[in-house]
Order: structure tokens, then sequence, then C-alpha cells
């Protein structure tokens, strides 16, 4: 008996096929609803498929506030109780609403955010790796959001109480408009449940140029949240929350540690700088049982991953996608600290080729560097080192490894 409205917002130059298998999969969800398309296409075609799957078009054209001002103007033209926000690349199981309203017999519920899974994360490396960097989130982090009470709302698959959205005036709107949205619910005195199933799957970023842009934009909105957002509104969250989303942003904090790091081993096998003076046994003795730890824990929080079958592992291409990420970090961490503005783009949903050297550079460079070393260090060891100092020591063993 209760009245639903399903969202999904429509750009220019996104893919007719897209919304023509989500459209046809928001018609196959058994419980009823009211499925609309917020268009700005100006493309006859999208109001036609509208119509072909009985979703209604609202044409919402140079809206502010990009997909968040879109849906607060849909708001404003609908009365459904709850509104399903859905990103028109994913695909909604049948059993996607069944799966989802009965958490709202507690009134005091203003969302209910659901896992997000992908169809295409085997299409590349990128799309494997940025696969991999969301299973941990989606499955152990969620739920430890959850039991603080501070669970994050996604811009997709994300199902929202229409009064909780009318008591913070609409959804919030920038870079990170989820998570301003799921503060300031919290804030409102709200709760929220996250409920860890694959009901729908949708894209992940297919090239490195996607996936940056998409980094990007969540760092500088993670950032500008924690600044502008959070001081704001501490007060009405309970400390639980307050700490669990400004733990969320030092996430990108990578981007500073990062070439800090990777800088070590150069600075000593270049100029013989030691970052600290410590007995490389003592060392090990140390590193060990912490990476042994980690590694454990890491090993056993997968099984609360939400798709088991096919999220466990060595997430190694995850790894390495962060790894290669620090600029992208960096460059949001000091376009914050400067309050530069980053354009909201939405993520492409076909892989965009031809551009890897010019997207690369920073890591190629470090793999030059890399081989400029090993000559540098093994010219001096040939030339320039006396035989009875040939011996390695500890340091340049790891400094080289």
């Amino acid at each position: 008996g209760l009245t639903v409205a399903i969202f999904t917002t429509s750009t220019p130059g996104e893919p007719l096929t897209m919304f023509d298998r989500t459209l046809d999969a928001c018609r196959r969800i058994r419980y009823p609803h009211t499925t609309y398309l917020l268009d700005d296409t100006r493309d006859p075609r999208f109001c036609e498929l509208a119509e072909r799957y009985g979703a209604v078009r609202l044409e919402l054209v140079d809206v502010p506030g990009a997909k968040a001002g879109k849906i607060n103007r849909a708001l404003a033209a609908t009365s459904e109780d709850f509104i399903l926000v859905l990103d028109p690349d994913h695909v909604p199981f049948p059993e996607f609403l069944d799966r989802v309203l009965g958490h709202f017999d507690d009134e005091r519920v203003g969302f209910v955010q659901v896992s997000q899974a992908y169809y295409n994360q085997r299409r590349s490396f990128t799309a494997a790796g940025a696969a991999e960097q969301t299973y941990a989130f989606y499955g152990p982090g969620q739920m430890g959001l959850y039991g603080h009470g501070a669970c994050v709302a996604i811009g997709a698959n994300c199902t929202f109480r229409r009064t909780a959205l009318e008591s913070i005036h609409g959804h919030g709107i920038g870079l990170a408009e989820d998570l301003v949205t799921a503060i300031r619910i919290h804030a409102a005195g709200w709760k929220s449940v996250y409920v860890p199933e694959v009901v729908s799957r949708g894209l992940v970023p297919e090239d490195l140029g996607s996936f940056y842009r998409q980094q990007l934009k969540w760092a500088r909105g993670v950032y500008e949240v924690a600044f502008s957002e959070l001081p704001g509104l501490g007060r009405r969250l309970a400390w639980r929350q307050r700490l669990s989303y400004l733990a969320i942003g030092t996430y990108y904090l990578f981007g500073v540690t990062t070439p800090l790091f990777l800088a070590i081993p150069y600075l000593f096998l270049w100029f013989g700088v030691q970052p600290a003076v410590l007995p490389f046994a003592e060392f090990i003795t140390v590193v060990t049982p912490v990476g042994l730890v980690g590694a454990m824990i890491y090993l056993a929080v997968q099984r609360w991953m939400c798709d088991r079958a096919t999220e466990r592992g060595i997430h190694w291409r995850g790894l390495a996608l962060k790894i290669a990420c620090w600029p992208v970090f960096l460059a949001g961490t000091l376009l914050a600290v400067v309050q530069a503005d980053v354009p909201y783009i939405p993520t492409a949903k076909e892989a965009v080729r031809g551009r890897f050297v010019r997207l690369a550079w920073p890591q190629l460079l470090l793999i030059a560097l890399y081989f400029a070393t090993l000559v540098h260090v093994l010219a001096v060891r040939a030339f320039h080192t006396g035989e009875g100092s040939l011996k390695l020591s500890v340091e340049a063993v790891w400094g080289m490894v």
C-alpha cells in the first residue's frame, strides 16, 4: 500500500541503449510503482523510450545542481511517499522494492541503502580494479557505519522517505551530494538502514580517464563535506556519527602519504638520506606482526561481503589502482585546500580509449626513475665502491626492493 516513485536521470551524450535496459528492468520490478525519467537531453527518442516502458518523462532542461537538482525539481512535481534514486546505468532486479520497503515500517527511518554491484567488471583491468575497491566498503564498511548510525546514502540504489528529504529542504547538492544528504538526514533526527544485498547491478568505469575523473570528484567532494558540512551539523550528530563521517574523508589522504612513502627509497639510494635509524632485524620484527594481523583482518572480514561467490580473494588490482591514483587524490586534496571548484561531470558510461599515456605520465615517470636508480646503484657499486665495501647493507637491500 505504499506509493513509490523511481527517479532516474538522463544527461546529453549518454547512450540510449543503456536507458532501454534500465527502463525495461524498472518496469519488471514487482512492487507497484511509477518510474520517472528526469530528462534534459532534448532528444525525442528518450520520450518514445519512456512511453514504451510505461515511464513518465519529466523534461528538466538546464536545471542547476546536476543530478541532485533534477531530483529536487522532480520532488516538487510528484507526490509519492517513497523515492528510489536509481542511476541510469543500474539494472534493478524484480525483487528490489520487496527487499527495501519493509524497513520503512519504522517511521523514524529516513532512507534505506542497498549494496552496489556491477556487471561490467570483467571488461578491463580498470573496471576490475575499480570494482574490487568497492567490495570492502559495500560489505563490512557500510555494515559498520550502519551499526554506528552513520550509514551513507550512495548516489544509486537509495530509497528515501519523502518527508525525510523535505525535512532537509531536498536532496543535497555538490560533488558528494549523497554524503551531504546522509549527514543532513541523520542530523535532522532520522535513522537509516543498510541492506547488504545485491538487488541491482550497474556499470563501473572501464577506462583510466573515467576512473580518474570519478575519483577526483569524490576526493574534492568528501573534503568539501568535512570542511563545510560537518562543522555546522556536528552538534546535532551523535559522537559515533561525527567520528564515522570524519574518518571517511581520511581515505583520500592517501594522496599525501603515498608520494612521501615512494620518495624514501630514492632519497636513500641517491643521497644516503634515511628516514629513521633502525636495525633492519628490529624493523622486520616490528613490521611482520602488523602486516600479518592486517592481512588476517582483511581476509576475515570477507565473510561479510555482499556477493561472497565473486567478491572474495586478494584484490590486487584494486590495490594497484589505488596506488596509481595518488596523483588524483593529491590533486583533490590541494583543490580542497584552495577551495577550487570542480565541475560535476557524470562518469562515462562507455569506455574512452587512446588517452593512457597522457593520463599515466606520473606512473610512467616513476617507472623511468626506478630504472634510472637501478642503473645508478649498479654504476656506483661497479665503478666507485671499493671491494671491501661491496657488502650490501640491509638499508640498501630494503631500498632497492
